[in-house]
């Protein structure tokens, strides 16, 4: 009994390892092997497992996942709410363990109707769907996005993140079923061929290098990275100092055709800003020089408590007019759940601008510098299927961000590299503004083209070229890969091996 109990106790500590593993496959470490290691031991792991020890393998190896791949939430929540390091702590750890039990579900499904290769693999992409849209959404760590420096990025996009993601977890367990059919030849060649197809169709040139065209002139891009710390962003009594500080770092704006300032840059309402800025405003109309800025939007709503609305929002104060209201909330810093039982109890749920409401999802483009441009604020760039859909008349895309939430940690680093995904996935030059790093311009094969060091004052100039035409994942979506995952389930249904009588237990 001891022994056994003791083999349970290594099992379950390699399954969180093992999860920890897959976001080094990620910014900023990019080891994109450790993926595909990841999930061929978990694969492994549970072999055989009854579905009450998939359920608890799956949840330790989402401790290990979540816990190693959003530990920056920490971050946040320490540093910009006064909680003290084990309240954080515990905050962080009830989040991941939280988010761990998907894994759970995952795996007690896969160890009840599944246990072979297309049941484990379409179980993960299901998955991955899943955390795009359950609760508002989680979509983060995918593990296509450690292929973006490989070559087998070309596949973005034909299927996007998650095509990729599915290669992944596909040639991982394949390789696994590969050494357990050594003694059949044919079994095992025909596994080598499968994996190896992709590669093959990448060095031959098999898949066509790009899907969309460059029309018209470059625009000319000036992008403000003020850093303005986040304590001091919200003072009334800074107001004036901020908004001169992001003015004098875009003086040579007239030089452009562009001009972009970060998420929330002007910590007041339009009406305020418009008037203290318009000194500023007035020239950049005289240069021809569009400027689009974050800012908080009020509305009158009197279906509301307060009579009022409040939108996380992105517009034009020169060069055009236009509003974007942001669709996707983090929660709990830009609105609460549970808000009445929530708020005033620690200053994590009372931070400043956490009462956002959501934006229509029936807004149009923004229109500057001859540019249809689809904007995303922050944490809407790492949802695959809104980005596609809004890029779908665009001819450039925007993403704004201040990611001096989350400090020194792998966080800008992920937002960066999910970024460069939407632009691989699209077929679009990318502008990326932010506050304090990581600004880029990034090109429609994913390529950063230019950038800005991280966490100082700095401004980016650079040139993006309009883009016109559809790759496949934009005109698709998901729906294919859904057919394709569909597919796996029922196959992996019906081929499942009959399960032994196993002991109860775990």
């Amino acid at each position: 009994m001891a022994n056994r109990t003791a083999f349970l106790f290594w099992r379950i500590i390699l399954c969180m390892i093992t999860g920890a593993l897959a976001p080094l496959s990620l910014a900023p470490f990019d080891y994109w092997y450790l993926g595909g290691v990841s999930v061929a031991i978990l694969f492994i792991l549970l072999h055989n497992c009854t579905p009450r020890a998939g359920a608890w393998l799956g949840w330790c190896y989402g401790l290990g996942f979540f816990g190693a791949g959003v530990s920056w939430v920490f971050v946040s929540i320490h540093e910009h709410s006064n909680a003290s390091g084990l309240l954080a702590g515990s905050m962080t750890a009830l989040f991941v363990a939280a988010l761990a039990l998907l894994f759970a579900l995952q795996g007690w499904l896969y160890s009840r109707f599944f246990r072979n290769v297309a049941g484990f693999c379409a179980l993960w992409i299901a998955f991955e769907w899943l955390r795009s849209w359950l609760f508002t959404g989680f979509p983060w760590l995918y593990l296509g996005y450690g292929l973006i420096d490989t070559p087998l990025a070309i596949f973005a996009p034909l299927g996007g993140v998650w095509l990729l993601s599915l290669y992944v977890v596909l040639s991982s367990t394949l390789l696994v079923t590969f050494f357990k059919r050594l003694k059949h030849p044919l079994q095992a060649a025909t596994i080598l061929m499968t994996v190896g197809l992709p590669l093959i169709a990448v060095q031959q040139h098999q898949i066509p290098q790009s899907w969309t065209l460059p029309v018209g002139e470059p625009v000319s891009v000036m992008a403000v990275q003020a850093n303005i710390p986040q304590q001091q962003k919200w003072q009334r009594g800074e107001l004036e100092h901020i908004l001169q500080t992001y003015v004098d770092l875009s003086l040579d704006s007239d030089k452009v055709d562009l001009l972009i300032w970060p998420e929330t840059a002007i910590p007041t309402f339009y009406p305020k800003a418009r008037v203290m800025l318009s000194p500023f405003t007035e020239r950049l109309e005289e240069s021809h020089t569009a400027m689009i800025s974050g800012i908080p939007t009020v509305y009158i709503d009197s279906e509301q408590p307060k009579g009022k609305r409040y939108t996380n929002s992105l517009t034009l104060f020169a060069g055009g007019s236009g509003n974007y209201d942001k669709q996707r909330l983090v929660p709990f810093g830009e609105y609460v759940p549970l808000e009445r039982q929530l708020r005033g109890i620690i200053d994590f749920f009372d931070l400043p601008m956490s009462e956002f409401s959501l934006g229509s999802p029936d807004q149009p483009l923004l229109e500057a510098a001859g540019s249809q441009i689809a904007p995303f604020i922050c944490y809407e760039i790492a949802y695959p299927e809104l980005v596609r859909q809004q890029s779908l008349s665009s001819d450039l895309l925007l993403t704004v961000s201040n990611d001096t939430w989350f400090g020194h940690s792998s966080a800008p680093a992920q937002h960066l590299q999910i970024a460069r995904m939407r632009a691989l996935e699209t077929g679009r030059w990318l502008i990326r503004s932010t506050n304090n790093g990581i600004s880029a311009l990034i090109s429609p094969d994913g390529n950063i083209s230019t950038t800005v060091p991280q966490y100082q004052q700095a401004v980016m100039i650079g040139e993006v070229q309009r883009m016109q035409g559809l790759t496949p994942y934009q005109e698709w979506g998901i729906k294919p890969l859904q057919v394709v995952t569909g597919l796996m389930l029922l196959f992996g249904l019906f081929t499942a091996p009959r399960r032994r009588q196993s002991r109860k237990g775990f």
